[in-house]
């Protein structure tokens, strides 16, 4: 299964349009944000766009009963307190915002790890534990919009750029 990784919209609808809209046409039908959406009406793309989304909350989402709202209309969109574990076809995944949030031993009982907060895009691997922060799809701070895409099964990563 390929999922979608996204962090760091900060309200940059047209990014995040385009993004989502890249991702699916390369068969992602599931994308995990790591985080600061920033208003509510930076969900809409994914309500548009008819794509599930697992997600957490960053530092600059003030407004999460609007985001949780947002969310609620759509089909198959959640969101959680940062940081949030779950399994994925028994792929045991880790969402934070800030990895400076968790401890190593969390990180290393994660087969992947997806986080933002710094807006560089990175893949890494310590021990059997894949850590990717897809950078910032925003492109604010870098001028470059990102995002992920992590296959779960081969554990590679296709960074998408605008």
């Amino acid at each position: 299964m390929r999922v979608g990784l996204l962090a760091d919209t900060h309200d940059r609808v047209p990014a995040i349009t385009e993004l989502l809209q890249l991702m699916r046409d390369k068969g992602v039908t599931l994308v995990m944000h790591a985080g600061d959406y920033c208003s509510p009406f930076s969900l809409e793309p994914f309500n548009d766009s008819n794509m599930a989304l697992l997600g957490i909350f960053g530092r600059n989402d003030g407004d999460q009963e609007g985001l949780r709202a947002v969310a609620a209309r759509g089909m198959g969109m959640e969101l959680y307190e940062s940081p949030h574990s779950f399994d994925v076809q028994g792929k045991r995944i880790l969402i934070v915002h800030d990895l400076g949030e968790v401890n190593r031993r969390s990180i290393d009982s994660h087969q992947f790890v997806v986080h933002g907060f710094t807006h560089v895009q990175e893949t890494v691997t310590r021990g059997d534990t894949l850590i990717v922060n897809p950078g910032e799809a925003c492109g604010w701070l870098h001028g470059k919009c990102t995002c992920a895409i992590l296959d779960l099964e081969t554990k590679e990563v296709e960074v998408i750029t605008l």
